[in-house]
């Protein structure tokens, strides 16, 4: 008895989704462990149930860190070039689906997450300048010459020199309780 092929959609209700999944993930995982085994091949399969519960298998040995690791090590031009080739082939895919689900505009997604990314390097660039002025200021305070930075740099060693006294004075009772421990001692 063969098994008959099925119509690849959304299934309507959600307890026939979970079971679904929880049969078809089995198989999924069982094919990845065989790949990583065979092939001893780095892996990491994140897969995310209906109900939103993550599952994550990690190939022989490894921890996710180490894939991740190894992959943020390959050159910038080589993970341009393999997400271009995944583009390309989700494109051809969407264009040559007959399904009734909306295709994602991937060049559009990519776009945005490029602008995303572009604002965060300007925000984080600004970050970096700010502090860059701040750290020139203490290195150099003689060419502070704004009265309200020089105000806002006192309170900060008002600050810190109060809590070098703190510390001083704790460090002493302490030494003080230890030197009485050993004098009772003897």
């Amino acid at each position: 008895m063969g098994r008959r092929k099925l119509k690849i959609q959304r299934l309507e209700s959600a307890k026939a989704r979970q079971a679904k999944y929880s049969k078809r993930k089995a198989g999924l995982v069982k094919k990845a462990k065989e790949l990583a085994i065979l092939c001893d091949v780095d892996l990491a399969l994140l897969l995310f149930s209906p109900t939103d519960k993550p599952t994550l298998f990690v190939g022989q040995d490894k921890d996710l860190s180490t894939v991740v690791e190894r992959l943020s090590k390959l050159p910038l031009e080589e993970r341009e070039e393999r997400r271009d080739y995944t583009m390309k082939l989700l494109n051809k895919f969407y264009a040559n689906s007959d399904s009734e689900a909306l295709p994602r505009n991937v060049s559009e997604d990519r776009s945005n997450v490029l602008k995303l990314h572009e604002d965060q390097l300007k925000e984080l660039k600004e970050k970096l300048a700010e502090k860059s002025k701040i750290l020139r200021d203490w290195k150099y305070p003689q060419n502070v010459e704004d009265l309200s930075q020089i105000k806002i740099m006192e309170e900060h060693l008002i600050a810190y020199l109060n809590g070098v006294r703190n510390r001083k004075s704790q460090l002493a009772m302490e030494q003080q309780k230890g030197q009485e421990g050993l004098k009772g001692a003897k």
